[in-house]
């Protein structure tokens, strides 16, 4: 197995991630790749100095977390790659549960593993395609008008715990298994999704193939968040909404007339958080001139 790890500026949860997957797991039958894209927080020289067996790439620019993917995926000859974030701790034997799982499974042809929040929460990370219906209650007024909408609760699964293994539409790619042969069949992530929506279109393409996706309760991954895009907030909101477009006009608005409704509503979205963001930051720099005043 081929593990693929994009960094950029995770230096400390880079260290605990590879820690873990070292620690924890056989590692005479995977290598490691660690695909940095131009960190400026010393991650390299960590990954040298501490963990030298891992395969090291350095990219001069951020390529975006899809090309930089793609560069760990290219000529993989191992009989699954893993995409994972360095932002994940691996429990003890995850890997080989992981393993244990595909090979007993080979109609599977993209796997996703339960993830948690630090905190033990679960996180909803497979989860049915999404629809123009479930979006409107999900990003708009509608979804607090009516909590007990249907589509938002489909699309996210909430009607079942995840603590049992099953066919699923999507997993996420903070944590996804892809089988050689689906890999093959399917091609590598599209990159024109820079951030965002790339794991959504990967599964659309497989289950397009023919292969499934399937999800497993085991392992546990804990997963934190948004550690990477929480340094470039505004970018981060433009790049996730480009791909949220890119998403429904490749695969669910066919329509001029739906895709219109889709440009309008991503970017009224997007404009209304990037409005929040500068908001809170204009309130945070305020109530800190009072404190020193």
């Amino acid at each position: 197995m081929r593990i693929i790890i994009v960094s950029w500026n995770v230096a400390d949860d880079l260290r605990v991630c590879l820690g873990s997957i070292f620690a924890g797991n056989r590692h005479d039958d995977y290598e490691v790749w660690v695909i940095d894209n131009a960190s400026s927080d010393g991650t390299v020289g960590m990954v040298e100095e501490e963990f030298p067996q891992v395969k090291l790439v350095c990219n001069e620019h951020n390529a975006g977390f899809a090309a930089a993917n793609n560069q760990g995926l290219a000529d993989a000859d191992a009989d699954y790659c893993l995409l994972l974030n360095p932002d994940t701790i691996v429990p003890e034997g995850g890997l080989e549960a992981l393993l244990r799982f595909a090979d007993s499974h080979p109609k599977a042809g993209v796997i996703g593993p339960k993830l948690v929040n630090p905190d033990g929460s679960l996180q909803y990370s497979a989860r049915r395609f999404p629809t123009v219906r479930a979006a409107i209650f999900r990003n708009t007024a509608f979804g607090r008008w009516f909590p007990g909408a249907h589509s938002p609760q489909e699309y996210l699964m909430t009607d079942w715990d995840h603590n049992d293994p099953r066919v699923v539409d999507w997993v996420s790619g903070a944590c996804m298994l892809i089988r050689r042969e689906a890999l093959e069949a399917i091609g590598r992530l599209d990159e024109a999704f820079f951030w965002g929506s790339e794991d959504v279109d990967y599964c659309f393409r497989a289950r397009s193939a023919g292969w499934r996706v399937m999800y497993t309760p085991e392992p546990t991954i804990v997963h934190a968040i948004g550690r990477s895009t929480s340094q470039a907030v505004v970018a981060t909101i433009i790049r996730t909404h480009y791909g949220m477009q890119r998403l429904y006009r490749k695969h669910l608005a066919r329509k001029p007339m739906t895709r219109s409704l889709v440009f309008v509503g991503v970017w009224l979205r997007a404009g209304l958080l990037i409005c929040s963001h500068c908001v809170r930051l204009v309130i945070a720099r305020i109530r800190s001139v009072l404190r020193r005043g």
